[in-house]
């Protein structure tokens, strides 16, 4: 390390003397006139890892640059955490006046891969450019060969074996040429010299950042969540397992993978809440799935009028077999019956009369449940045993969970549990039910969260919905942030759904599907159309599942099921409506209308999205086309489009396309794109 010293010239800020010196230190073993930043994927300047999905590459983009015009090289290098050999893939200029480079590398299995990058002046691609811009010009000389030839045989010195050795041959070869003006450089030599370089010249980025890669299902997943204690055929009886079971083929039929079951632990009886949440439960009231626990046992246990372990193993197995997955919902409370109550009341917060606190959101009190008190002096040994229920029934044979309210949890400890949980079995996926401020939804999936129910039920007009799914597809949020759109819960009938338009259904439903590769419905309330609040303006259904047992004929005339099938039925076809990036918003002049495109990573596939946000009024507009948005390769050229809900098909001319949606009919479309035959290959 030594001191450089540089005098301040007469163009130095006014608070410095001319003729005055700074001091800084400079390492003189890497320095290098290049300059790495803005590199990502880069989360929370590096301390998490981004998310990654197996069989999807890896994109890496930064802006790298150095003064002058020199030509540059820049390599990144990646591995699996577990490996000491770094693999190599170039990157290239994407956009030359932002000096933004893009790369990207294969993740073909599951766990960490970590990547960095490296950059140096590329003096022989340098050469290389000048020189063809002389020869066109007629201006090249013996001369610019010779020094070409000069920098081959420096390459030639860093490198070894054949690499060497056919560099060494070119810059002979260059040297012996006699027409300058028919001289072109190969470009296998090019390549070769790019490798080897002088190592001391190389930037190199000072971090190693992560990706978690995970399976396909934690970036692309359609969820169902019914209550088993409703899915009885018979009215005079509760569901079962078994009954669940059966309803498998209906639940598969409509193209749905995940089967989210709400907490199926013994219930409860102190305080236990009656129908529609009242305070007192009369005798037959099963009391709310979220009041877990009594002397029949706790997380760990099941409620017998569900079945047994053995049927609910047997249930997971049949859905497996159906390309299906059983996630349960894991809430960290407890009724007054829980055997954690009794056995570690350390665990829970004592009031000053020596009663435990239960939950509260003022003004509703949930007096059926206790929350944890996450200050215990206790704490490691109540975060061992609340990570063995994840790993209880992960040995079950289940490998997703939805985690209800983790964000009133210490980041802390997910970020513990779920990493000792991924190292036990890597493939499960954890669902946040976090409806709370964002910096905190932000850190739940920074620290370890899959995917989280994101705002949705509440973006409503142009705006918000534009504005949202904005943030949350590009970058730096779709690094991290996986969005699980759900237009009702338990928990939730917004506003909106509560008028009961069958056309709100189904526009909301297309909007869930299609504006996140992450999407679920709660059934069969959904698919039947259930609208019925609790009081008005509630959130809470009336009747809700909550508290007592429904019986729900499925099979109704008016059922939105066919509609559901051929959505999700679009969502398997058609690779751009799978992947997290690639939204587009496009301009259409009427505010009632919204209109976004999603392509795939690749390009190839391209799905054009119209709905109608209006559900009681025709809505018609100009779509204005954008033909590189759209794939398209020049202005004006025609293209087909077929509605993948209705299969009509038809044929569009640019620069805008007029559409009409009548809620009455439909108040949305879903069109992929293509050229018509006639025009393929003539673009």
């Amino acid at each position: 390390m030594i001191v450089v010293t540089a005098a301040m010239t007469s163009r130095t800020s006014s608070s410095r003397q001319p003729g005055a010196s700074i001091s800084r230190p400079v390492d003189t073993q890497s320095v290098s006139p290049v300059i790495i930043e803005g590199v990502r994927p880069r989360v929370d300047e590096g301390r998490y890892p981004a998310n990654g999905t197996v069989g999807e590459p890896v994109v890496v983009e930064a802006d790298i640059y150095s003064h002058g015009h020199d030509e540059l090289a820049v390599d990144l290098l990646y591995k699996r955490e577990e490996e000491s050999t770094w693999q190599v893939a170039p990157m290239e200029l994407a956009d030359f006046e932002g000096d933004h480079w893009r790369g990207e590398f294969p993740a073909e299995e599951r766990g960490t891969y970590v990547f960095t990058l490296q950059a140096w002046v590329d003096h022989f691609a340098t050469w290389k450019r000048n020189f063809a811009l002389k020869a066109k010009a007629g201006q090249a000389s013996k001369l610019d060969l010779d020094i070409g030839a000069g920098l081959l045989e420096t390459a030639s010195r860093n490198s070894k074996g054949e690499a060497a050795r056919r560099l060494s041959l070119a810059a002979q070869e260059m040297k012996a040429v006699q027409k300058v003006d028919t001289f072109k450089v190969a470009r296998d030599v090019a390549k070769i010299a790019r490798r080897h370089r002088d190592a001391q010249a190389v930037a190199k980025y000072e971090q190693n950042l992560r990706v978690l890669v995970e399976r396909k299902r934690a970036a692309f997943s359609t969820w169902y969540e019914m209550f088993p204690r409703s899915a009885s055929p018979d009215p005079d009886r509760p569901g079962t397992f078994a009954d669940v079971e059966a309803r498998l083929p209906y639940v598969r039929g409509m193209g749905f993978d995940v089967l989210y079951l709400p907490p199926i632990h013994p219930i409860g009886a102190a305080f236990r809440k009656g129908v529609n949440n009242s305070l007192t439960a009369v005798p037959g009231d099963p009391g709310s799935p979220w009041a877990i626990g009594s002397k029949a046992g706790g997380h760990k246990a099941i409620n017998r009028d569900l079945g047994t372990l053995a049927d609910f193993r047997h249930l997971v197995k049949a859905a497996r077999e159906m390309d299906l997955e059983v996630a349960l919902d894991i809430a960290f409370q407890c009724s007054p019956d829980h055997p954690y109550v009794r056995e570690h009341p350390e665990w829970f917060k004592m009031r000053p009369d020596g009663s435990i606190q239960y939950a509260e959101n003022p003004p509703k009190k949930y007096q059926d449940v206790y929350p944890f008190d996450w200050d215990t002096p206790d704490w490691q040994a109540m975060w061992e045993e609340l990570k063995s229920v994840f790993l209880y029934w992960v040995d079950q044979g289940v490998k997703i969970f939805r985690v209800d309210n983790p964000h009133t949890k210490p980041f802390a400890f997910w970020e513990w549990c779920i990493h000792e949980v991924r190292s036990v079995d890597p493939d499960v996926i954890f669902l946040a039910e976090a409806f709370t401020r964002l910096r905190v939804m932000y850190r739940l999936s920074q620290v370890g969260f899959t995917q989280s129910y994101s705002y949705f039920p509440w973006k409503i007009n142009k705006a918000e919905l534009t504005e949202y799914f904005s943030e949350v597809s590009t970058p730096p949020v779709v690094d991290f942030f996986r969005a699980s759109n759900w237009p009702n819960t338990p928990d939730i009938l917004t506003r909106q759904m509560r008028a009961g338009l069958r056309s709100t259904f189904i526009l909301r439903l297309v909007l869930a599907a299609t504006l996140s590769p992450n999407y679920g419905i709660y059934g069969p309330t959904y698919e039947l159309t259930e609208h019925l609040a609790l009081e008005e303006g509630s959130d809470e259904y009336l009747n809700s599942e909550k508290y007592e047992i429904r019986h729900w004929d499925v099979d109704r005339t008016d059922s939105l099921r066919g509609l559901i099938t051929a959505l999700n039925r679009a969502r398997h076809d058609n690779p751009a409506l799978q992947s997290s990036t690639g939204l587009r918003f496009h301009e259409i002049a009427n505010p009632k209308l919204i209109a976004y495109s999603r392509t795939s990573p690749d390009g190839s596939n391209v799905v054009l999205g119209v709905v109608n946000l209006d559900p009681k009024s025709a809505q018609s507009g100009y779509l204005k086309i954008v033909p590189s948005e759209l794939g398209l390769k020049r202005a004006r050229q025609e293209f087909d489009v077929c509605d993948l809900l209705s299969g009509e098909t038809s044929t569009w001319r640019g620069p805008a396309q007029k559409v009409r949606l009548d809620p009455a009919e439909s108040p949305a479309m879903l069109l992929r794109v293509s050229l018509p035959s006639s025009s393929r290959g003539t673009a």
